[in-house]
């Protein structure tokens, strides 16, 4: 009988502890995870409730501490009083067609740079990737002389001409490899179908990097309003202030801060990149991994 029972514990295998390592590895990923979400939000969520404080809320209690109530006045203070309304403007009219004429310009370069593939098409890649190694701030102040002398400062077409220059290097060059990673079998299979090389771009490369397209869009986009140097150099006019200029200039009455209004202004100048990224932001996965597989 003894003999029987040790020769069972014998056969019987040790337990592996791999599955317990696992579940350990998922709970302090999860942990790690959670806490990197809790610190991405907070300041935001911060933002938004200081945003609806009374004034004197600031003064009497805690700087974490939740509004007593919806202080609404803020945001109607900011958007009248501060001129949020014309700053929101100037910067939606100098983002926009900037917007525009980058991705007009940018993904027919692109397409035929890589799919063309004509002579100095690499000479002309390397110069747009040397034109990204070049400081902003080296050619602000040639910018600024240039701009006087030929009238485009303290003007919207300056800052929007501005915008498409400065982002038409890294957009070739991220457009240019979304095109890489298309078959090219497919542009040569148009053009055997009597397709000519506006059908093929229109109608068979467009679409096949739509999803590029957008996140390259968003990119540019998130990179324009948000921009202050630019705005700052070249417009001094306080009627074309952007919103990022703008709000280096929001007082309350007699010069004084009044913090509420001020964090309202701040609420409303990132609340469009907010709705924008959670609306698209499918596009902008499926965009960031397009270029990098090989089709």
């Amino acid at each position: 009988m003894l003999k029987t029972t040790a020769a069972s514990n014998a056969v019987q295998p040790a337990v592996s502890p791999a599955p317990m390592l696992r579940r350990v590895g998922q709970i302090a990923l999860a942990v790690v995870v959670g806490g990197l979400v809790i610190i991405e939000l907070y300041p935001i969520l911060w933002l938004l409730s200081s945003s609806f404080k009374a004034p004197d809320e600031f003064n009497l209690f805690p700087i974490y501490a939740l509004p007593r109530s919806l202080h609404v006045e803020n945001y109607l203070v900011a958007w009248t009083t501060g001129h949020m309304s014309l700053y929101f403007k100037n910067s939606v009219l100098a983002t926009f067609p900037a917007l525009a004429a980058l991705i007009a310009l940018s993904v027919p370069a692109a397409f035929g740079i890589e799919v063309l593939r004509w002579r100095f098409s690499n000479t002309v890649l390397l110069i747009f990737l040397a034109a990204i190694m070049v400081p902003l701030q080296i050619v602000l102040l040639p910018l600024f002389t240039i701009y006087t002398q030929v009238n485009l400062l303290d003007t919207r077409w300056g800052l929007i001409l501005t915008y498409t220059v400065f982002g038409l290097p890294l957009t070739i060059f991220l457009m240019v490899g979304y095109f890489k990673a298309l078959p090219h079998e497919m542009f040569e299979a148009a053009v055997v179908d009597g397709a000519n090389i506006y059908q093929v771009f229109f109608y068979v490369a467009l679409p096949a990097v739509m999803n590029a397209v957008i996140t390259v869009s968003l990119v540019q986009f998130f990179f324009i309003w948000n921009d202050l140097v630019l705005s700052f150099t070249f417009i001094s006019n306080t009627d074309l202030r952007t919103l990022q200029t703008g709000l280096l200039n929001f007082q309350g009455q007699y010069g004084q801060r009044d913090w509420g209004p001020t964090f309202a202004s701040i609420s409303m100048a990132i609340l469009p990149t907010l709705i924008i990224y959670l609306l698209l932001n499918q596009f902008i996965i499926k965009g960031l991994t397009a270029g990098s597989i090989k089709g």
